[in-house]
């Protein structure tokens, strides 16, 4: 025996065998022999069942609705006590330069960024589900909530004249704040009660809708949104804020025309703090393994940038535009103006989902790397509940930043303990030192957020990746990217989901569609056209398609049917119509007792029994092989239909099938069983099933014995058409 021949005979040996024997199955035989479980309890028992209060089930939703219950008890203090007492200081060093920058993009002042690093951080360590993600102040948040508070509370409504005349006329700063501060704090109101509504209905399965190529288009265009905001501060221009369509376009024309009166001072500063920044980020990534926390270079250019700013006098020596006034202490609680919400509806809807869907993503980022679970629908109510009851304190909206958390997480965070540490940082700067940085540059803040944004500029790398695995998703992010950069991030977020689901209808028509071959010595099925050893059986098509039937897509799935048969029944009418036509004129002009033509097939070889006067006449015209050349193809052309006896719908992946479905189905069956092929049904799901008797779509011409378990059991049923002994092998 030759070496390769022992080779393969020991691997033929050592495979795992499967071997079966049993009857050919169809859905009629499987019903008499499977019985359904009866449910002994009635609808009534069952809502008494879920609604019974009980010890265990009042303890399980203290324990959901306040997780930290679960993990505090048993909080090592010696393991980690002292890393999350790190972690936190670190992120809340890097939690007050951003407060007080993301408040910009928010247009509020910079103190009600300080109230938002507080108020929601505290809450979410009680009832968030994360131990790892810093929630706050976020850049994209920030900047959908800037646009609608400018919006909402534009310029042009606070203009009063000067010295009481009519000449000239101000901008009254102070009012203009005050609404826009009204805007903010309703708008988030409105999206902590959205958020935690949606989580007690467990919505949580809503950010699966904006799928990854769509939030990371969408951040990307974000990120163009924020840097452009950011240019008049970077070059100390006086410029209207836009929002809206084209509000990148209007705020990029705006800054370029005013350019000239760019304040140096302000340019030079800003300029090293955004290289000083750039250089400490390259410096952290490149030995974040050696360092035992990340340098924090943001808030060394607030205390350096305001230092300078403070010793040179720069804001009344050389214009330089400073944070200002930051009043000192906590404000106590207000009522929001709630008649502002009805022109704030559909902003909160954007802002909610976003806001949830850029938390729950990086929560289970965490989750997945550390060996814990998170719950969707608790952190819908956890985000809902810190916004709601925060927006009493005059805060604006807030998710989980991805900068913090990876500092969070870097620094040896364990638990929220170390979120809660983090807001106690921002506490004492609010209510003690926060007049420092009253001189602080806003040229330095934006210089802080425009470096923030360089993670979310590398996803421009997506571009050639998507290319190369999937143009659709592709479609996706540039579609997500191009609509929110243009029409504003609440309009090209709605653009950007409605073509995400366009996308997912287009792939549910465009299905991929196959006949099926029998690989030989197995019970396996596969694409003829995609692997030699698969081979037709005679006289059967199995159809496969990877998409369910419904509605959208029926006639599609019929048009594909017929076509990748070669099967079509209309053609078949068609041409035994004219077929029977050309007889009777045959049998017009020639009085030959011979009126027939068969057609057999033995072995391979088609044998054709012409009249005598036919060939004759044929051969004496010369005209054998050209006049009737197309009635000839037209012949071959139902020669081999008519082989075909029966075809299969290969269901296995068929997930539904609807009313309109149904009825598609059950008349192409009519269709084919009236030249003669017969159509039966494999691989249908027992959930499909259900389906299709709620449908009634079994009766009389459509019954059971049609519809077999697998094709391979079709197969044999079509191949043996008379019902076989029960003791009859699969083979």
């Amino acid at each position: 025996m030759e070496p390769e021949e022992a080779a393969a005979q020991v691997d033929a040996e050592s495979l795992l065998m499967y071997r079966i024997e049993r009857p050919v199955f169809d859905e009629s035989y499987i019903r008499t022999k499977l019985h359904h479980k009866k449910n002994s309890t009635n609808l009534r028992q069952r809502l008494a069942q879920h609604f019974r209060c009980s010890s265990e089930k009042a303890k399980a939703a203290l324990f959901s609705f306040l997780p930290i219950l679960t993990w505090l008890p048993s909080y090592p203090v010696k393991e980690y006590l002292f890393s999350d007492i790190v972690s936190g200081l670190s992120t809340g060093v890097v939690q007050l330069p951003q407060g007080l920058a993301y408040a910009m993009l928010a247009a509020v002042p910079p103190v009600y960024g300080l109230y938002s690093s507080f108020y929601p951080v505290l809450l979410y360590t009680f009832f968030g589900t994360s131990r790892h993600i810093s929630v706050g102040t976020f850049a994209v948040i920030s900047l959908m909530i800037g646009g609608v508070a400018v919006r909402e509370a534009p310029d042009s409504m606070f203009y009063m004249p000067a010295n009481g005349t009519n000449a000239s006329f101000v901008l009254d700063e102070e009012a203009r704040d005050a609404r826009r501060v009204q805007v903010a704090v309703v708008l988030t109101t409105l999206v902590g009660i959205i958020q935690f509504v949606l989580g007690l209905l467990r919505f949580g399965f809503v950010a699966i809708y904006l799928t990854e190529p769509l939030v990371r288009g969408f951040t990307t265009a974000a990120a163009v949104h924020v840097v452009v905001s950011q240019l008049k501060y970077l070059l100390g221009v006086k410029t209207q804020r836009f929002s809206g369509p084209l509000s990148v376009i209007y705020s990029v024309k705006a800054v370029l025309s005013d350019i000239t009166s760019t304040n140096v001072t302000t340019l030079i500063l800003g300029l090293a703090c955004l290289i000083f920044l750039y250089i400490i980020k390259d410096l952290n990534e490149r030995f974040k393994k050696k360092l035992p926390i990340p340098i924090p270079g943001e808030i060394i250019v607030v205390i350096v940038s305001t230092g300078v700013s403070f010793g040179l006098s720069l804001s009344d020596g050389y214009s330089v535009d400073v944070v200002g006034k930051i009043p000192t202490g906590l404000l106590p609680p207000a009522a929001p103006m709630f008649s502002l919400l009805p022109n704030l509806i559909t902003d909160s809807f954007a802002v909610s989902i976003v806001g949830f869907s850029m938390g729950i993503s990086l929560a289970k980022i965490f989750a997945l790397k550390h060996g814990y679970s998170v719950d969707g629908n608790q952190e819908l109510i956890a985000l809902g509940l810190c916004n709601f009851i925060s927006s009493f304190f005059q805060t604006f909206t807030i998710t989980c930043s991805m900068s913090r958390s990876l500092v969070q997480e870097s620094t040896g965070g364990k638990t929220q303990i170390a979120g809660l540490l983090a807001s106690l940082v921002v506490l004492l700067v609010v209510v003690a030192i926060g007049f420092v940085f009253q001189p602080l540059p806003q040229t330095a803040l934006a210089a802080i957020i425009m470096v923030n944004l360089l993670g979310m500029f590398k996803q421009f790398r997506d571009i050639p990746a998507l290319w190369r695995t999937s143009k659709i998703e592709l479609a996706i992010w540039l579609v997500a990217f191009v609509a929110s950069v243009l029409l504003g991030l609440d309009y090209g977020l709605l653009v950007a989901i409605t073509f995400a689901i366009l996308t997912v209808i287009y792939r549910t028509q465009s299905p991929k569609s196959a006949v099926l071959g029998h690989i030989p010595g197995s019970g396996l099925y596969y694409d003829v056209d995609e692997y030699e050893e698969a081979a037709e059986c005679e006289g059967i098509k199995i159809f496969h398609s990877d998409s369910s039937i419904y509605f959208a897509n029926s006639d599609l799935y019929v048009n594909a049917l017929k076509e990748k048969t070669g099967v079509n029944p209309d053609d078949l009418q068609a041409s035994r119509k004219a077929q029977r036509k050309q007889q009777e004129k045959s049998n017009g002009n020639h009085k030959s007792p011979v009126k027939m033509c068969a057609k057999y097939k033995e072995k391979g070889v088609t044998h054709e029994i012409l009249s005598q006067n036919h060939i004759e006449e044929e051969q004496r015209n010369g005209q054998l092989g050209d006049q009737h050349s197309e009635t000839d193809e037209e012949a071959v052309s139902l020669k081999s239909s008519c082989a075909i006896s029966f075809i299969i719908l290969d269901w296995s992946s068929i997930s539904f099938v609807d009313s309109v479905g149904a009825k598609a189905i059950k008349q192409v069956i009519k269709e084919y069983a009236a030249v003669g092929v017969k159509v039966v049904i494999a691989g249908c799901s027992r959930s499909l099933l259900s389906e299709l008797d709620t449908l009634q779509f079994f009766n009389e011409a459509v019954t059971p014995e049609m519809v077999f378990p697998t094709v391979h059991d079709a197969v044999l049923r079509c191949l043996h058409p008379e019902p076989r002994p029960s003791s009859a092998a699969i083979q």
